[in-house]
């Protein structure tokens, strides 16, 4: 008699397949146990085709639009339940085949309910009925079929035989065996280990692990997550897999299947398998075990799984690595890809397999820890890296610490095991990493961690994909551009426009308690991307241009057109960094620096020329024009008395517009009169420095300057006590003396450098500049009171939005491209911020 069930498992990620006659009591049990969204019904679709969900005519249509339907909830992800019949193989089949696409398991559960309930059921529907012979015709396939379903490639097959069953199941939800996503570590992730015991045991006392505890465990309860192979080819298999597996009982560890765990368990099981690759050291080793011993090394093999998924989905381990795609998922090719990686039966001049390079196209955002192929050094590669560093061979034996992302390497004693591929031959040259047009045009919503969600219309992706496509640098530079800056808010003094005042009071409602004031350079704004040599250039950008670096404006441009000029400035700044000790300090062999680029004339010469010139000439032209014609009507005794005063004004003021542009201007021969002025260092290998206070930008900046003061320039600064009287009012005095002396103004920027408050993201910074750079902006004759009084209107909403945005982004990219992610993650971020930069803003903001 069968026993009554209790119980049903479906995975959280899965098909299940409902399989019974009408009037079984599918539909009912579905909406009792899973949401609305998780079953498709075959009544709904023919509903949705053909507006009745009892026309037969339709149900071609119906089970097309019910299959894609199905395709794309398992391809996103998401359990699904299916409400059908389901009674032949041929309509189970379909279903089965979407499951193994997607790479997921499917359950079946069956409705073997007694016929005359079945009947009865259908007989009181108000709505629809099914004809009595279709009912009886099903429930025969059913009963026939149901044997049958175990040999289709259900994972799971439950069958309820009453209605007092049906009623009393229980459905209970599982996480599949890989899925560890509410385990965020913190964890050591070691490479592959291959019997090398003695440099296991001083790996982990380097991770701070207690070697001389029984089990082996760590002080601040780290964990150990081995990323397979731990046999084969060394000295001391069973010695390693005893330390495996007593950490792993312990639970200061977790191991993952290897190929060579794979191939020793088919052997200890007796199964004909080739003894090479250093199989025959691992079962001569084992040999001297006892039974007991070889018997639970089986079965601590027998319970490896192919990969896992930890910390929210941050982070995936797989002894070959796994494209996204499998992340979370559960099938036999999944476990193959896991163990060996993607081949096509190709093999190389050593007789080696051909693998598919599938971290070059890798695009997600989950980093994959992965072994299996030997490198000589650990290098991120789009958000993948491969920690076997071929200790067997000689190499090192490698661990990285999560979430550190941190290194730990030891020297192996010895070449324990001749490779059959020399180390070097491993490394296959960084191929340009690929990007697509579609990941750049259309409505974009970018996901950022400072400011939630960005939206970029799609008319603004195609301006910054124009703006690309014909004047940026070579893409694989181009890792971040800097976030337009918002203007202080008008000033209520009579005299001014704009005043620190409202700089300080937008702060201090924010709750920043301190600022900085930094002196605002006569520049452009420049971001600088370079390594410290051509080597270092090719191995994390992909790319050596004769520069080992840009120097790009804040549209992507590059800065100078004349051949040699970028390079020269970047060698200087090299220099500089080399004599300070920043490679070292910082431990990278690249940087994105923040600056300005003086003198403006460098970038803006033909602006200056023909706009800035120009109108101070004619100004000048029709001024004097105006004042003879004034003066000549006076000396015949016409009273033009108010004329000439407010004529003089007009003069006066284009003087002092002239004075205030050609400030900006100054002859330069080549590298000789270009100055550098960096405010912030923005990245380095392993860490957003943007995120550090502005303090210590500005220490490094200065070290940096002390060894280049002819071509790096010095920017001045002032940190405020927002809630000292005293250290405002130096700052406000400051900045009359900064402006009264010719000077643009300064920036005010929040001391801690990223600020929230309530309201969202604080600005990273607001410009206060002088009366008479405003001349530039405004006008000559913007500090006439009526203009003025008009110009106290401007509306600073969208310009402030917009930076905000833009911040946002801007760190962002560098988020991503610091966490190796692919290209076109950066890349997404780095285009929304040209887009943002084509909507309709007032440019004098």
């Amino acid at each position: 008699m069968r026993q009554l069930l209790t119980s049903i498992e479906t995975p959280e990620l899965g098909l299940v397949v409902l399989c019974g006659a009408s009037g079984a009591g599918k539909s009912t049990f579905a909406r009792r146990h899973f949401t609305d969204t998780e079953i498709v019904s075959s009544d709904q679709c023919r509903a949705l085709v053909g507006d009745d969900e009892t026309d037969q005519s339709v149900t071609g249509a119906a089970f097309e639009l019910l299959h894609t339907i199905v395709d794309k909830r398992l391809e996103l992800g998401r359990l699904t339940v299916i409400d059908a019949t389901n009674v032949k193989a041929e309509d189970r089949k379909s279903l089965l085949e979407i499951a193994r696409r997607t790479d997921v398991l499917a359950t079946a559960i069956v409705f073997d309910l007694p016929l005359d309930l079945c009947l009865e059921r259908n007989s009181s529907r108000p709505d629809r009925r099914t004809p009595e012979h279709a009912i009886r015709r099903q429930h025969a396939s059913i009963r026939r079929g149901a044997k049958q379903l175990r040999k289709e490639r259900f994972a799971r097959v439950y069958t309820l035989g009453s209605a007092a069953e049906l009623d009393s199941i229980e459905v209970v939800r599982t996480r599949l065996w890989n899925d560890r996503r509410d385990d965020a570590g913190p964890f050591d992730i070691i490479g592959d280990v291959h019997g090398c015991h003695v440099e296991l045991l001083a790996l982990l006392e380097q991770l701070g692990y207690d070697t001389t505890a029984d089990p082996i465990v760590h002080p601040d309860g780290r964990r150990v997550v081995f990323l397979g192979d731990l046999v084969d080819r060394g000295p001391g298999v069973a010695e390693v897999l005893d330390v495996a597996m007593s950490m792993v009982d312990a639970g200061s560890a977790l191991c993952i299947l290897g190929n060579h765990e794979n191939k020793l368990s088919r052997a200890l099981a007796g199964r004909d398998v080739k003894v090479t690759h250093g199989l025959g050291e691992s079962l001569e080793q084992l040999e001297r075990r006892s039974p007991e011993f070889r018997e639970r090394v089986t079965g601590f093999i027998d319970g490896l799984i192919s990969h896992y998924v930890f910390d929210g989905g941050r982070l995936v381990v797989a002894h070959a690595g796994l494209p996204q795609r499998y992340h979370g998922r559960s099938s036999g090719r999944v476990r193959n890809i896991a163990l060996y990686g993607d081949t096509d039966g190709e093999t190389d001049e050593y007789g080696l397999p051909v693998r598919y390079q599938w971290a070059q196209d890798y695009r997600g955002t989950a980093a994959v820890v992965y072994g299996h192929t030997p490198v000589p050094d650990p290098e991120w590669v789009n958000n993948t890296i491969c920690l076997d560093t071929g200790a067997v061979f000689g190499g090192e034996l490698t661990a990285m610490r999560w979430p550190e992302r941190q290194m730990v390497s030891v020297q192996a004693e010895r070449e324990y095991y001749e490779p059959i591929r020399p180390l070097e031959a491993e490394v296959e040259p960084r191929l340009p990493r690929r990007l697509d047009i579609s990941d750049v045009l259309g409505k974009r919503r970018i996901d950022t961690t400072l400011a939630g969600r960005v939206s970029i219309d799609a008319d603004r992706s195609s301006a910054a994909l124009e703006v690309m496509s014909r004047f940026a640098v070579d893409p694989r530079w181009l890792v971040h551009l800097p976030p337009t800056m918002a203007p202080v808010a008008a000033s209520k003094r009579p005299d001014c426009l704009e005043h620190p005042d409202e700089a300080f009071a937008y702060f201090r409602k924010a709750g920043v308690s301190e600022v900085v004031c930094e002196e605002k350079h006569m520049g452009s704004r420049a971001v600088l991307v370079f390594a410290s040599d051509a080597a270092a250039a090719l191995a994390r950008f992909g790319i050596s241009n004769d520069d080992a670096g840009v120097i790009v404006t804040r549209t992507g441009r590059p800065f100078f057109s004349e051949p040699g000029l970028t390079g020269a400035l970047l060698d200087r700044v090299r220099l500089a960094a080399d004599a300070a000790g920043v490679w070292d300090r910082l431990g990278t062999d690249w940087l994105v620096v923040d600056a300005e680029l003086l003198p403006w004339s460098a970038k803006s010469a033909e602006l200056l020329r023909d706009v800035y010139a120009a109108t101070g000439a004619a100004g000048a032209a029709v001024l004097d024009a105006g004042r003879r014609l004034v003066s000549d009507a006076m000396g015949r005794g016409i009273d033009l008395e108010a004329l000439a005063t407010r004529t003089t004004g007009r003069a006066e003021h284009l003087a002092s517009y002239v004075d205030a542009y050609r400030r900006y201007c100054w002859d330069v021969d080549g590298v000789a009169g270009i100055e550098i002025a960096p405010f912030q260092l923005l990245a380095a290998e392993g860490e957003v420095l943007a995120r550090r206070p502005h303090k210590w930008h500005l220490e490094q900046i200065d070290a940096l300057i002390e060894q280049a003061p002819d071509v790096l320039r010095r920017t001045d600064r002032r940190f405020v006590d927002l809630s000292d009287g005293g250290s405002v009012q130096a700052a406000n005095d400051w900045w009359y003396s900064l402006t009264q002396g010719g000077g643009e103004g300064m920036v005010v920027k929040p001391a801690a450098s990223v600020a929230h408050a309530k309201g969202g993201l604080v600005l990273p910074g607001v410009k206060c500049r002088g009366r008479d750079y405003l001349r530039i902006i405004y006008g000559p004759e913007y500090l006439e009171p009526s203009n003025l009084e008009r110009l106290r209107q401007r509306s600073l909403g969208r310009k402030t939005s917009l930076a905000q945005r833009e911040f946002a982004l801007g760190i962002e990219a560098l988020d991503r491209f610091v966490a190796n992610e692919h290209l076109h993650r950066v890349h997404e971020c780095v285009f929304g911020v040209l887009a943002l930069e084509s909507e309709p803003v007032d440019p004098r903001l």
